[in-house]
């Protein structure tokens, strides 16, 4: 890819560079056996992934959302840290693109406290020069308002800048926002054919490296 105008790089976090799908499907099912008595499909969690928790628990359950969510996030708090792990090659990534001159960032439907647990596990913090949040901003992937925000911060345009992400809220943000879009291979919430092309990413990596051939 010839890309020589390219030089912000922005990051989605569950799911992109942290592994978190274990304590949300946790959570989730720590939820409904509390409300419903019962687990919900896996499958059915999964494709929520990259939505606002809000939005889930007001669809999938039939009680107050806020209810919903202090349970599970009572739940999700207590196991987050120890849950976690990092995709394999995403923290030396990272790392290469912060030495290359990449300003990065993070554009994430997760609240501020466990996205900032989760970057300093894992050493990720001082690579980032800004990092949205769900508290940061009341519109949501699809809607490119994080995204803009995030450019603004970084004193980048869209055509500069690129959105790494695992799920079809994270390229549909990317397209509204006029910005080009990497999906990673390792995606679960997606179909096979959803990768290939039903949401339009600019490009897919099936591995972290990927995304350096990519940028090349």
């Amino acid at each position: 890819m010839n890309n020589k105008k390219i030089n912000t790089i922005l990051f989605d976090f569950d799911g992109t560079l942290i592994d978190t799908n274990d304590i949300i499907i946790e959570s989730f099912q720590h939820t409904f056996m509390t409300v419903l008595g019962e687990e919900k499909p896996v499958d059915e969690i999964i494709k929520t992934f990259g939505e606002p928790l809000w939005v889930t628990m007001e669809k999938m359950l039939d009680i107050d959302p806020n209810e919903a969510i202090r349970i599970y996030r009572s739940y999700h708090n207590q196991k987050f840290e120890d849950l976690i792990k990092i995709f394999p090659g995403m923290l030396e990534l990272v790392k290469e693109l912060f030495e290359r001159g990449y300003k990065l960032g993070i554009v994430t439907s997760r609240l501020r406290n466990t996205t900032f647990i989760g970057l300093r596990k894992f050493d990720l913090e001082k690579y980032f020069s800004f990092v949205l949040t769900a508290d940061d901003t009341d519109k949501h992937k699809p809607d490119p308002t994080a995204i803009h925000i995030v450019l603004e911060k970084l004193n980048s345009t869209p055509e500069e800048a690129i959105m790494i992400g695992d799920s079809k809220f994270d390229i549909m943000c990317a397209n509204n926002a006029g910005v080009k879009s990497i999906l990673v291979g390792w995606a679960i919430s997606l179909s096979e054919e959803e990768k290939e092309g039903i949401y339009k990413p600019t490009y897919i990596a099936e591995k972290a490296e990927d995304i350096l051939t990519i940028l090349d």
